[in-house]
C-alpha cells in the first residue's frame, strides 16, 4: 500500500522544520551570529526567567533534559551564560545571561523576528496567524497527553 508522504502531517512538519532551521542558520551566519535555534530559545528563556534551573529551561523550550546539558555547556564555554549552584537546592544549577549573552540576545532578536516571515513566506498575514494558532493548539494538545 502506497502513501503520498506529501499529504502526511509528520512529513510536512519535518520539511517545514528543515526550512526553518536552514533559514535561521543562514540569517544568523549572514548577520555574524553563531547561534542555533535552540541556543536562541535558551537565551530568550533565561532572559525571561533569570536564575531558571536547567530542568526548568528544558521544559520552557520543549527540549529534553538530557540534551539541554550540552546546549548549556556550549553557551557557558563561550561566556554567554553563567551557571551556578542554586542556594535552595544544591543539586540544581541556576542559569543567567552574562553581559555578552545580553548583548547577543539584544542584537540577534531583531534578526530572528525578521526571518520569521521568510519561514512562512507563502502565507498571507491571516494565514500566518491561523497557522500559528493551529500549531500552538496542536502542540498544546500533544504536550498535555
Amino acid at each position: 500500500m502506497s502513501v503520498e508522504v506529501g499529504e502526511l502531517a509528520g512529513h510536512l512538519i519535518r520539511r517545514l522544520n528543515q526550512i526553518a532551521v536552514s533559514t535561521f542558520q543562514d540569517q544568523m551566519k549572514k548577520n555574524g551570529f553563531e547561534l542555533t535555534p535552540v541556543q536562541f530559545a535558551a537565551l530568550n528563556s533565561i532572559d525571561a526567567n533569570p536564575e531558571i534551573d536547567q530542568a526548568g529551561l528544558a521544559k520552557s523550550i520543549g527540549y529534553d533534559r538530557a540534551t539541554i546539558g550540552g546546549v548549556i555547556e556550549r553557551l557557558v564555554a563561550r561566556g554567554i551564560i553563567e551557571r551556578k549552584v542554586c542556594v535552595h537546592d544544591r543539586r540544581a544549577r541556576e542559569l543567567t545571561l552574562t553581559k555578552l549573552g545580553n548583548q547577543i540576545l539584544k542584537e540577534a532578536t531583531p534578526v530572528v523576528l525578521k526571518l520569521q516571515s521568510s519561514i512562512l513566506s507563502g502565507l498571507d498575514d491571516n494565514e500566518t496567524e491561523m497557522f500559528l494558532a493551529l500549531a500552538r493548539k496542536s502542540i498544546s494538545h500533544v504536550s498535555d497527553t
